[in-house]
């Protein structure tokens, strides 16, 4: 019980902590002009707001790791776990913070992602649903590299990547619970950094916004996420499970619904086109929502109430439910498959305005 008070004291001083650092920055990157290096490209709003919301993200999440060895003597941290996943944190952190300071190719921006994969493999947290290791590697490449970029294209207006990934990091936590000694503290102080930071940004991150996350706060979400999914989720034992394969993949489809619609919404309708997926534009799910008449909060209100439903049925498939039947799988799948559906039906019917001052 102790522990747990400390617990709820370090993410109150920590939400604190991430305010007034957030706070910080919005003023000495108004004052020296750090903004965005790439201020042509097509963007739902203008480029000119802070755009290092993500350094507070890095920053609370090492505050967290201190914390950590002060409070628990840090046993987790000599594992091969959390030394890998403290380094691929921080890796595709600098990655976007590069990004965002020199305007990186997109190819170096992906072979970065491609070894944060690489790295994640070498300190044995990749998805094990395979009995060929290969196959394993493959899907878990793939997975780091969808996440971080589906996390990167989402923070595409105020306030979406910033909730959706606050309610996300906060259905972790209740998966975090369920762990056995010592890593569950760790993962408990990393878990509470990132909603501090997070939820002390999505203050400032609200339509209309004073400050963006950046592309070193979306990688660094991308990231962590990532890591999280594999270890809570793709990885969850699997011997009594009837369906060893599809039951953690509808965990997934659920948990991360509103950025695997947005993303694979985007990336058909310009590989369509010709376009590349990766190529920023007024054409995500979310702008279409806007098209239609929502307002921007509207817009965030719509994808926060989408993340709720799916997690609520991710929470009752997990923990109540447990081993799905293939009936079960199929009528849980009936959420995310219909989002994606009319979602992406809208896409194609309603046609793009041109945005307006404020829209």
């Amino acid at each position: 019980m102790e522990l747990i008070i400390l617990i709820v004291l370090y993410g109150g001083y920590s939400f604190i902590l991430g305010f007034l650092l957030h706070k910080y920055l919005i003023n000495s990157t108004q004052k020296h002009n750090l903004k965005k290096a790439n201020v042509s490209g097509i963007r739902w709003e203008s480029q000119s707001k802070p755009i290092l919301g993500g350094i507070t993200f890095f920053c609370i999440f090492m505050f967290g790791i201190i914390n950590y060895v002060l409070l628990f003597k840090g046993e987790f941290l000599t594992s091969t776990i959390g030394v890998g996943m403290i380094l691929v944190v921080t890796v595709s952190f600098l990655i976007g913070l590069a990004d965002d300071l020199l305007n990186s190719s997109p190819i170096f921006k992906s072979t970065a992602q491609f070894a944060c994969a690489l790295l994640l493999i070498n300190f044995d947290i990749y998805i094990k649903i395979f009995e060929t290791p290969m196959l394993n590697y493959m899907l878990t490449v793939f997975w780091v590299l969808g996440v971080m970029n589906s996390i990167n294209m989402l923070d595409n207006m105020d306030a979406i990547t910033s909730s959706v990934s606050l309610l996300i990091l906060s259905f972790m936590i209740l998966i975090a619970v369920t762990l056995g000694e010592p890593e569950i503290w760790f993962y408990l102080i990393l878990l509470v950094s990132g909603i501090s930071s997070v939820g002390s940004f999505l203050i400032f991150n609200w339509h209309p916004s004073k400050m963006y996350m950046g592309d070193n706060g979306s990688m660094f979400l991308g990231a962590l996420l990532s890591i999280l999914g594999i270890l809570f989720v793709w990885n969850i034992p699997a011997q009594s499970l009837h369906h060893p394969g599809l039951t953690p993949l509808l965990l997934i489809w659920l948990i991360f619904t509103v950025p695997i619609t947005d993303t694979t919404t985007v990336s058909i309708n310009r590989l369509l086109k010709g376009n590349s997926p990766f190529v920023g534009g007024r054409d995500h799910t979310t702008h279409f929502l806007s098209y239609i008449g929502l307002k921007d909060w509207g817009v965030a209100l719509v994808m926060i109430a989408i993340s709720i439903i799916s997690l609520t049925l991710a929470g009752w498939l997990y923990f109540v439910v447990k081993n799905p039947t293939s009936n079960q799988i199929l009528l849980f799948s009936i959420w995310p498959t219909t989002v994606f559906i009319t979602l992406y039906t809208m896409t194609r019917i309603v046609k793009p305005k041109q945005k307006t001052e404020n829209a």
